[in-house]
């Protein structure tokens, strides 16, 4: 049974007018304001299939970096699709087979300790700067104007 599904297109570079315009040719999209970041739904058997397909229908045309389902699937997790250069594609594999592993697991655990150190590190980071704030100011200074910040950031329903 063929199911559509959404998909985020992350691309390397903003796209050019005429890049979109030509990709708009191929499937209907939604852009970010920056021309980043793209929205589209894709026909398909299965998830991994969808995203094969339109990265086959656009790779010749947008520059893209990653392709993936917005929505988690039946395990929870959200597909990805990248193209690694040949000499990426080595190295994993080459580590996936010494560790008696698919290359697709070994990649994958690849991206969630890089996401793991990225969130590790904006934590560490807003952690010193939470602390250069409280040698100036009382935490209950810094906590009321991070408050009065967020409610004017997102109003209340």
């Amino acid at each position: 049974m063929t199911r559509h599904y959404a998909v985020e297109i992350v691309l390397t570079r903003p796209a050019t007018a005429r890049e979109l315009q030509q990709a708009r040719h191929r499937v209907t999209l939604a852009a970010n304001a920056q021309r980043t970041r793209l929205m589209t739904v894709q026909s398909g058997k299965s998830p991994a299939r969808a995203l094969h397909r339109l990265r086959h229908r656009l790779d010749t045309v947008l520059p893209i970096d990653v392709l993936t389902t917005n929505y988690p699937g039946r395990h929870g997790h959200v597909l990805v699709n990248v193209v690694l250069s040949h000499s990426a594609d080595t190295q994993i594999r080459r580590e996936a087979a010494a560790r008696g592993r698919r290359a697709g697991d070994v990649l994958a655990d690849r991206i969630t300790a890089g996401l793991a150190r990225r969130q590790h590190q904006r934590r560490h980071r807003l952690e010193q700067q939470l602390q250069l704030l409280l040698t100036h100011h009382t935490p209950e200074e810094v906590l009321a104007c991070a408050a009065d910040r967020l409610l004017q950031a997102r109003p209340p329903r």
